[in-house]
């Protein structure tokens, strides 16, 4: 199983923190949450992942691309530019693509776009800020047994932003936040069952 993270999101409720970066990289612990949520999936054995990027997705882009660098010791060739990794190595086993879903896409727009680079026949599906203590073997059971193309972790929030509508555990409509109508209900998404 991959993990479709959804990473583009303006977040407008954290304005103070996201202005300059994007929700899913405010740190928790010294780390952004968007590392935290896929620690919580690969500890199931979810090691691919793909990362829906949107809003500040350079980022994102960039702490992925530097990763290892920021973790280890390395020596650096002035001459020729040749970077070299020293002693031990302590980095994720994971496979990451970075996504480019667009500033403006929203939620259904993004899972749309992302499809092109899921390998599996299903996937699950969160959001970048969605750290929550989710049994995923659970989850997994119960997408199995529904028979759906992905599974979507989500909580009920406390204002109206951005929800997903469900109906006995299904997805059935995203709503998408509205600057007149915060409720407004958009087009539902026909990716998941």
């Amino acid at each position: 199983m991959e993990a479709v993270i959804l990473c583009g999101g303006l977040g407008t409720r954290l304005r103070e923190e996201t202005e300059y970066k994007p929700k899913p990289m405010v740190e928790i612990g010294g780390r952004p949450i968007l590392w935290h949520i896929m620690k919580i999936y690969a500890a199931y054995g979810v090691r691919d992942f793909v990362l829906c990027l949107g809003y500040r997705g350079d980022v994102i882009r960039d702490y992925f691309l530097n990763y290892r660098h920021h973790r280890a010791d390395v020596a650096v060739e002035l001459r020729d530019g040749t970077l070299s990794v020293l002693g031990e190595d302590d980095v994720e086993d994971w496979r990451i693509v970075l996504a480019e879903t667009g500033a403006q896409t929203q939620t259904g727009g993004r899972l749309r776009r992302a499809l092109r680079h899921v390998r599996g026949r299903s996937f699950f599906a969160t959001y970048g800020d969605g750290v929550a203590d989710v049994d995923l073997v659970r989850l997994l059971d119960f997408h199995d047994r529904m028979g759906c193309k992905a599974t979507v972790t989500a909580v009920h929030p406390s204002s109206r932003y951005g929800e997903i509508a469900m109906d006995g555990g299904v997805v059935r409509t995203f709503r998408e936040r509205s600057e007149e109508h915060t409720s407004e209900l958009q087009s539902p998404c026909n990716l998941v069952c």
